[in-house]
């Protein structure tokens, strides 16, 4: 530390000592940026404290597949003398480890994508949202577990195994950022790179008590829009002060791709506490599946629903869920095709529902990809009239169910042709907005009589990222979830 003692106390659960403020594994990103930017504690005891909690919790977790300690060390140790030579134009996040989720490109580092089929050569690419993460100052400290492909809403694979809940070692964190989602949970950082394609932050944010929001389609940039533009990138946090500021470090204009959003008025941090408005809420716990909700997800809806109509929010109930059924071939179609983006794959070696959604795109005519992107885009176009018209927010569950046990895995690759119906239960209410490209975000205001975390999603009109921070951190402010971690942790 600059200038006072520091502890680590015993093992990793104990804390920096910043000037005598404790700095823990429930620190925020920006109190821990803040501390080393003030030189209240070093970017080297920072990133000490957070592998020293890697090695005492991941194994028990799983969520860390790769690790780059020493080069970790020496960019700390490398900040760490700049700011002690008295540097003071630092990014943002100077200092604050992150790993990166391994379905995304780092150069010089391995990206399996969770599969025995790909090679663990390093890349020499690093994808757009690592490269801005980077220069927000933040430190490259390891790689997440991910299903393969992250295609399936759990975190199991057959080259690392499966990533366990850090609230029940027997429940899935979800997917596909379940390692990203089950790292932060577990306390080893204060934040993860995440990834969504079908729901793939919320639905491990939900899983594991977090703040995980997928930004509007476009509003971070990807060296090409994968799965069709259905995927985008971002984190996964415990509050939405966090979310607010990586949003804005990340989501830089991009002149090269094919679509970009709207700009936005002022920066995403300037969102947060600012008042969002009496906005008309619609409100919807049945699934367009067919599936049923469980009671523990209704529970979490309705609270949400109270706490945001005595916040002076009108709220509108809905008998359907706004997805139409009819769209679900080409939303498969469409991931299915997606397949192509992995390149280097063997595909003898891929998992046996991966290979048949591969076998499925490879069947597909460009007629029949063509006419799924124009279906899904018709639907789009009914879906944003309504937010338009009817409401300005939609509040649903996070995911119809609670948390499934580690083990569907291998149901899934019993029938790979037809998933699980707890997989899909996973993603019925979240997939819709990968394909709209909305703002939607998965809070976590309840936890179930079982003692796992339940989340519900909040969803905003096209390219509303910024009223969906006013009003996550409306709701934060009235019911703060800061005081809940897992047993142990």
């Amino acid at each position: 530390m600059y200038g006072g003692a520091s502890s680590l106390g015993a093992g990793a659960r104990g804390c920096l000592l910043a000037y005598g403020v404790a700095m823990d594994e429930h620190t925020s990103a920006i109190d821990t940026a803040a501390a080393i930017r003030n030189r209240e504690v070093s970017p080297l005891e920072v990133l000490d404290a957070c592998l020293a909690r890697v090695d005492e919790r991941d194994p028990g977790v799983n969520a860390v597949i790769w690790r780059n300690d020493e080069q970790a060390r020496a960019q700390a140790r490398a900040l760490g003398e700049q700011i002690a030579s008295g540097a003071s134009d630092l990014p943002p996040f100077a200092g604050v480890p992150i790993p990166i989720k391994d379905l995304t490109a780092v150069a010089g580092q391995p990206c399996t994508y969770g599969s025995n089929g790909s090679s663990d050569a390093p890349v020499a690419t690093t994808e757009l949202v690592v490269q801005a993460l980077s220069g927000a100052g933040f430190i490259l400290t390891g790689r997440t577990n991910s299903p393969e492909f992250g295609s399936v809403s759990i975190t199991e694979n057959l080259r690392f195994g499966a990533t366990r809940n850090p609230w029940s070692l027997g429940h899935t964190p979800g997917g596909s950022s379940g390692g990203a989602a089950a790292a932060v949970a577990a306390g080893m950082f204060s934040v993860a790179h995440a990834s969504d394609g079908g729901g793939s932050i919320r639905i491990p944010a939900s899983c594991c008590g977090l703040v995980g929001l997928k930004p509007s389609r476009g509003r971070v940039a990807d060296t090409v829009p994968y799965w069709s533009g259905l995927s985008t990138e971002g984190v996964v946090t415990r509050t939405v002060a966090d979310t607010a500021a990586i949003l804005e470090v990340i989501s830089n204009p991009d002149p090269y791709a094919w679509w970009s959003p709207p700009g936005k008025e002022r920066p995403f941090t300037d969102e947060v506490g600012a008042d969002p408005g009496r906005l008309r809420v619609a409100v919807n716990t049945v699934s367009a599946l067919g599936l049923e909700v469980s009671g523990e997800a209704v529970a979490a809806v309705e609270h949400a629903a109270r706490l945001l109509e005595s916040l002076g929010h009108e709220i509108i109930r809905l008998d359907a869920d706004l997805f139409d059924p009819a769209g679900l071939g080409s939303f498969l179609n469409l991931m299915n095709s997606g397949m192509a983006d992995y390149s280097g794959i063997d595909p003898e070696r891929i998992e046996p529902h991966n290979r048949a959604a591969l076998e499925a795109g490879l069947a597909l005519d460009s007629l029949a990809f063509s006419r799924s992107l124009m279906e899904l885009q018709h639907q789009t176009r009914a879906v944003l009239a309504r937010f338009d018209d009817e409401f300005d927010l939609l509040l649903t569950p996070t995911m119809a169910i609670e948390p499934p046990e580690i083990g569907l895995l291998a149901q899934v690759h019993a029938e790979p042709d037809f998933p699980p119906m707890d997989i899909v239960a996973m993603a019925a209410f979240t997939a819709l907005f990968n394909i709209t490209g909305q703002p939607a975000v998965s809070l976590p205001l309840h936890v179930s009589a079982s003692g796992l975390p339940v989340g519900v999603q909040i969803v905003a009109g096209a390219f509303r990222d910024a009223q969906l921070i006013r009003v996550a951190s409306q709701i934060e402010e009235a019911d703060p979830w800061a005081g809940r971690f897992p047993a142990g942790i």
